[in-house]
Formats: structure tokens, sequence, C-alpha cells
């Protein structure tokens, strides 16, 4: 394949001060530019410059020369690699009765991974030990001691201060409003902790594996509750306080008032929500389901009560996602979770409102797609949103200017 920057016939851009080893690094990591010359014609630096930078990622292992060659109006050159195995990231998907655990390398190619059932009414300490536990063990188990890590992600079902690196505000997530998880971490993890709720983290692992040409992506998770992420101009949109898509607290008129979770009447997720769909089955149909997995259950053995119950949902839904695509203007909204991926039932239903309610120019290039994930996204996503940060080009620059590595060995 040509490099596509080695090629492009437009002249050079000028040299910046940004141009540093961690540009350089973004480039070749995103497959912009691959070799020497490529990267020379996209900084405008001199050769001997780039060569002095990539000295510097060469000594701090972060890239390589892979086996094949890159086609060029000259020789014929080594592509330059990031390195995936230079460093481990720590994934953790916390759910409301279970979380998973992995670890992963610098690609998000997963090494190991855990499903445990460690709850969130657990508390935040008990939880937070037990996961640092499992970590050691499977990193033990894996013969992963020697690798240094790069950073540690974990994804919350609640809304997330991403700077403080804590809840905040109402969620099911009681007892751990305000509790620096980071800080409780650090005390054994001396690497970055990136912490976010999980449907940003489910949203950039769909967008980053799937759909990285697209600017703006919407995405829903229907299981238990019901919740959406944003991706804005290729960035996740948290909003302010980090409340940013919880449309599943959003009131949708006409459907009646049941009482939410949260306290409030007529919520999304009180319509909709796995819960919600189980109370509703057993009250109307005196169908034994309690929850989400009950539901799903029985919608994959062709129960056609059930069946209905989502089909129902998925209009519902949609009422709400269309409100959104006439708002945001996605170029792809994405389905997923536990009831948002049995079918095409609730997609179905999500489709037809959308089309119905939304202004054709917001509809005529939409793709509305089911999640291509099934049951790691959560910590795919973590994965994106630690080697984003450790390989920011700003923060790559200053560690490597003060001579340190980028990674820990713990």
């Amino acid at each position: 394949m040509t490099d596509p920057i080695r090629t492009d016939r437009a002249a050079p851009g000028p040299a910046r001060a940004e141009d540093g080893p961690g540009r350089i690094l973004e480039l070749i990591a995103r497959g912009h530019a691959r070799t020497r010359g490529a990267i020379a014609a996209a900084t405008g630096l001199s050769r001997s410059t780039v060569g002095q930078r990539l000295d510097l990622l060469f000594a701090a292992d972060l890239i390589h020369e892979g086996a094949d060659n890159v086609p060029s109006r000259g020789r014929p050159s080594r592509a330059l690699q990031l390195n995936h195995g230079a460093g481990l990231m720590i994934g953790v998907d916390i759910g409301e009765e279970r979380t998973r655990i992995a670890v992963t390398d610098l690609d998000t190619a997963i090494l190991a991974d855990r499903v445990e059932r460690l709850a969130v009414g657990d508390g935040p300490d008990v939880l937070l030990d037990r996961i640092t536990a499992t970590v050691r063990d499977m990193i033990d188990q894996a013969d992963l001691g020697h690798k240094p890590i790069a950073g540690f992600g974990l994804g919350l079902p609640a809304p997330v201060d991403y700077d403080a690196g804590c809840v905040r505000g109402w969620s099911i997530m009681s007892g751990w409003d305000g509790f620096d998880i980071r800080a409780h971490l650090a005390a054994v993890w001396p690497v970055p902790i990136l912490i976010d709720n999980d449907v940003n983290l489910l949203t950039l692992a769909e967008h980053r594996r799937f759909w990285p040409g697209q600017r703006h992506l919407f995405y829903v998770k229907a299981g238990t509750g019901v919740g959406s992420g944003m991706i804005i101009g290729g960035d996740i949109n948290r909003g302010a306080q980090g409340a940013a898509g919880d449309i599943g607290h959003a009131h949708i008129p006409g459907f009646g008032d049941p009482l939410c979770r949260c306290g409030n009447l007529g919520c999304l997720e009180s319509l909709v929500g796995g819960w919600a769909l189980a109370r509703d089955l057993h009250s109307s149909q005196q169908i034994d389901v309690h929850d989400a997995r009950d539901v799903a259950e029985r919608v994959k053995r062709g129960d056609s009560e059930a069946v209905a119950s989502l089909r129902a949902a998925g209009r519902v839904l949609g009422e709400a996602v269309a409100y959104a695509t006439s708002l945001l203007n996605p170029d792809v909204i994405v389905i997923g979770g536990m009831l948002g991926t049995i079918g095409d039932h609730m997609l179905a239903g999500v489709r037809q409102v959308i089309y119905q309610r939304a202004l054709p120019l917001a509809t005529r290039d939409l793709k509305i797609l089911p999640t291509r994930y099934r049951s790691r996204a959560g910590i795919v996503g973590a994965g994106y949103l630690v080697r984003d940060h450790v390989l920011d080009p700003a923060t790559l620059d200053r560690t490597l200017a003060a001579g340190g590595s980028p990674f820990a060995t713990v």
C-alpha cells in the first residue's frame, strides 16, 4: 500500500515547535506517515531532525521497524510501527452485578481477561481492592509481570467527573458519590488512572475501531438502564459536569408516567429499561421475569410476549433517539446493550420512528446499525482512553525531554 503522506503532491508544511517526538509517534500510530520521508513531508522537519526524534522513540521502545516495505517514489522504506508490546494497559468495566477486567497491549488486543461477580453494591473500598487483587493475579497467571504498565482505565455505570475521577450526583452506585477513586488506586498503581462513564467507553471503542473516519457518532446502550454517548467533531463530548448523554432520565410524554429508579416519573428508562420491561411483563402477563437478563432469555427463546414488549420498547426509544438525531445530526447511530443486540427487534422500532420524526436532511445519509461488539467493548474503550492519554504528543514530549519512561514498572 502506498503511503498516503509520501505520495501527496502538496508542498510540505512548515515545521512547528509542537512537531516533537510525540507528534511523530501520533503520525505513525494512526498510519498517516510510516516512513522517514513521509514524516518529513507531513511536518516540514528536516531529515536529520526527523532522525533525532525517531531516535528518542526507538530508545523509549515505543516504535520499531515492521517487516513490510512501503513503496515510494524512491527506494522502498521499512514501515515504522507503534510497538504494541511496549507496555500493558489495564481495563476495567464495572457493572451493576459483574465486573470485566482485562490486560491488553497498546493496540487494545486482550492478553488476559476475566468476568468477576464484583458488584457496585460492595462499595468503593471493597470493590477497588478486589479489582487490584484480581489484576495482580491475572498478570502473574499470564506471566506478564516483567512488562511496564502504561495506565489504568475504568468505566462506571454512573455520571463521572472525568477531571476529578469520581462519581457525581445520583446514580445506582450508592456510596460512591465523591469518593476519590483515583487516589485509592494510585496508592497501589503509580500510573495514569483514567475514569469515565461506561457508555462513553463503549462509544469510544465503537468509533475508534469501526468508524474512525466519521466525525459525529451517537451510541445508545439499552440494557438494564438506558444511556448514550456522543462523538462530536471526532472527540467524546462529556458535557459540563459529565452528565452528557444521560437520555435514560429524560421525560418521554405520551406513554404514562411510571416511577423511575431515580425518583422521577416517566423517564425513558422507566419505559424501556430492562428492569422496566421485566416489571411490565410480570405485572400484565404474570410471566416469571425479574431483570433484563430474564427478558433477553425469553426473547431469544421466541417468547411472543417478550418479543412484542421489546419491539414496542424500540419504538419508544426511537422517540428519544429521533430528538437526538435532529439535535446532533450524527453520521452514525449505533445501538448496543443487552436488549439492543437481540436480533433486530429493538433496532427496527428505533429506525421506524427516526425516519418518521427526523427531517430528511438529517437522515439522508444516516446509518443506524447494531454494535459490532458483544461483550468486550468496555475494556477496549478503556484501553483507548489510556492510550490517548499516555501517548498524547505534549505529554509524551515532556516525559521524554525529562529523560523518563512513559510507562511504569509496578
